[in-house]
């Protein structure tokens, strides 16, 4: 049996240190293998271990409009208090913490989320799935960081003149998962780097059980053919302006088609090319259907599938499929608008300190997604109907009585170096 008075004395302050119910998600263990993994493990004891500035981190986006030291504050809120530490604590400077992150960079909130990331919806699960695959989606946003010498040189402002950018801005592209808005998988760079290109690092989280949906911005023959190969569904929409032929009207009211590469087709058409090669042309179906808009006005939709038979999914069907794609805009939504401050712009000075800060901008959300969820199965409830607002302030809550939250390694006697 543990010796009780022994591990109370053996405990440092900062192993207690915690961000609520979300460390149901990041527990020490995880958290500290992560730092491992990375070499981010500290050879000496500090005021902030690598582990408090993990936690540290995923709390500025918890409390995005307070200043450094006031999070640190929420983040120990209590524990002090709870006489279980012997080592005398002080809440460190916006300097030290500034520091302590620098050391951490961001490698290791990369790697916490690939571990963690994942599609959340079971079977079952309320607009999750259609037919056998799971409805996902791409898209993309663009987020203003600090107008620092750093942060211009590695991002750089879009636009020039009297039309350019205040701030220096990074594209964020995403793989997210409809029905609970869980982002799986991201990658983000300067404003000047497509979304297409950015598209293609998500390649790796793509599973053949997925449907992918995806706005017009993001098709090309090229990218079409690589996420085609991963064996997940497409649903994309195209460009009125692509030529794509009918070759084969279907009962639903879709039609057969074929994507060709765009230089292979000019090629043809100047007739310096005899033929296009069969192995250059996609197989693909079509379906256009019209939506009004606001004012009267109405417009038309072009969608192209991978899914080549109708009775697989027929063509009103794959038009209320691609609505979805609106919940993946909102889940971006959420992270520029209810997590971030009002001002919508990222507090890191540095370009590591901003792939940091993002990095921990995506665990968080999808840990507070992940506590939707899990609190709508427990009440049969779809968590499309909780309030994302509410239940920030219920996590904001928690970690301020997280005491009674910390992790589960430090239950027991641990006399490793934090």
């Amino acid at each position: 049996m543990v010796d009780l008075e022994v591990a109370r004395v053996e405990r440092r302050f900062t192993d207690g240190i915690s961000i609520g119910v979300l460390t149901r998600l990041f527990d020490r263990d995880l958290v500290d293998e992560v730092l491992v993994r990375t070499g981010a493990v500290q050879q000496r004891s500090r005021l902030l271990p690598a582990r408090v500035v993990v936690y540290y981190v995923l709390a500025l986006c918890l409390f995005f409009d307070d200043s450094y030291e006031e999070v640190m504050r929420k983040l120990v809120n209590g524990l002090r208090f709870l006489g279980s530490w012997v080592d005398e604590w002080r809440v460190p400077t916006a300097s030290a913490i500034s520091q302590a992150r620098t050391r951490l960079g961001a490698a290791p909130l990369r790697e916490l989320f690939f571990q963690v990331a994942r599609p959340m919806a079971g079977p079952g699960h309320a607009g999750a799935w259609f037919r056998e695959w799971r409805v996902m989606a791409i898209d993309g946003v663009v987020l203003d960081v600090p107008d620092t010498p750093g942060n211009v040189e590695e991002f750089g402002k879009s636009g020039s003149g009297i039309s350019r950018s205040p701030f220096p801005q990074i594209r964020l592209v995403g793989l997210g998962e409809c029905a609970t808005h869980a982002i799986v998988a991201a990658a983000f760079d300067s404003w000047s780097v497509g979304e297409r290109e950015l598209s293609r690092q998500l390649l790796a989280e793509v599973e053949p059980d997925m449907l992918i949906l995806a706005d017009r911005g993001f098709y090309s023959y090229d990218l079409w053919r690589e996420f085609a190969e991963t064996g997940a569904a497409l649903v994309w929409r195209i460009a009125d302006a692509i030529n794509l032929p009918v070759l084969e009207w279907l009962p639903d009211g879709s039609h057969r088609s074929e994507l060709v590469p765009k230089k292979m087709k000019a090629q043809f058409k100047a007739g310096k090319l005899k033929s296009i090669p069969d192995e250059a042309r996609i197989p693909v179906r079509v379906v256009e259907y019209m939506v009004d808009n606001r004012g009267g006005s109405t417009e038309t939709i072009r969608l192209v599938t991978s899914i080549l038979d109708h009775h697989d999914a027929a063509a009103g069907e794959l038009a209320a499929r691609y609505q979805q794609r609106w919940e993946f805009e909102l889940t971006l939504d959420e992270v520029e608008t209810h997590q971030m401050s009002h001002n919508r712009l990222l507090r890191s000075r540095t370009p590591e300190l901003v792939r940091q800060e993002i990095w921990a901008l995506l665990l968080t959300h999808y840990a507070i997604r992940d506590f939707m969820r899990e609190a709508a199965d427990d009440i049969g409830e779809d968590a499309d109907r909780m309030s994302f607002i509410r239940s920030i302030r219920v996590i904001r809550r928690q970690v301020l009585n997280q005491a009674g939250f910390s992790p589960s390694a430090t239950q027991r006697s641990d006399t490793r170096n934090p």
